[in-house]
């Protein structure tokens, strides 16, 4: 059975098709990555899941529970985390500040119980604060817990990101070119992050222009182009679809990704 069914799913903006009549199926303990050119309708496909965008058309059922059209802190409290393209994180806070503020959705806290600090509140944010502190040694930040955000390196901001969605506990994490910008150790490090999220019972879907990275990682692949579904299958039967190659990959890429090459980026 799907975790989520997204059927006949359109967003269009002043007459342009940004996604249209796309169909997906995701499961528990899978990573589905999305890929196409530039302007395919990737990041405009995971707004509307996360209910960045209202779509116009279609039906996103979480685990059986229609979210189309709602607003977007009920997909998050629904179990949809994600992450920006572009980072999104509190520069002026601590790493740890920053996870513990993914953690508000799970958290029960009376507006009493906050003016008078109650044991009750102590007691949860002691739990919180522990609980942020094991997501930054899942993703590898072990020793940044009191390092200003605007003080660490752009690799260990992308981990950072994951950390607090992961903090929401979703059921379902999207992730937007998480390995946008990093070197090659820094994508592998991501690479085994990801499989682990996926191994720990979160379904993740997956947008990044680093083949290496999708071919590594993903269980199912979905190719958008011009806000419409061209292929879907294995990494492996992507990879070889002639049309994928004719508009995305190129054979070079492809070679590349189905060989376990060098890292290609469309």
């Amino acid at each position: 059975m799907s975790l989520l069914a997204v059927t006949g799913l359109s967003k269009a903006f002043g007459g342009v098709h940004a996604i249209e009549d796309v169909c997906l199926q995701i499961r528990s303990r899978t990573v589905h990555s999305i890929i196409g050119p530039n302007g395919a309708g990737k990041t405009s496909l995971i707004n509307v899941l996360s209910g960045v965008y209202r779509p116009d058309a279609g039906s996103i059922m979480l685990d059986g529970r229609e979210l189309a059209g709602q607003p977007a802190h009920l997909f998050a409290a629904a179990g949809i985390g994600r992450t920006f393209q572009n980072l999104q994180v509190f520069f002026n806070m601590t790493a740890l500040e920053n996870v513990m503020t993914g953690r508000h959705l799970r958290e029960r806290c009376s507006l009493f119980a906050a003016l008078l600090r109650t044991r009750a509140l102590v007691r949860a944010e002691a739990a919180s604060r522990d609980a942020a502190r094991r997501l930054l040694r899942r993703v590898g930040l072990g020793g940044y817990e009191d390092s200003p955000a605007d003080a660490m390196p752009y690799g260990a901001l992308k981990r950072l990101e994951i950390a607090r969605a992961l903090a929401a506990q979703p059921q379902l994490l999207l992730l937007d070119e998480p390995a946008a910008g990093l070197n090659a150790t820094e994508a592998r490090e991501i690479d085994g992050l990801i499989k682990q999220v996926a191994a720990d019972g979160t379904a993740v879907v997956l947008v990044e222009h680093n083949m290496r990275l999708v071919m590594e990682v993903s269980d199912h692949v979905f190719v958008l182009d011009h806000g419409r579904k061209l292929a879907e299958g294995t990494p492996s039967e992507v990879a070889r679809d002639p049309r994928v190659i004719e508009a995305y990959l190129g054979t070079e890429a492809a070679a590349a990704a189905t060989t376990g090459g060098p890292d290609a980026a469309g």
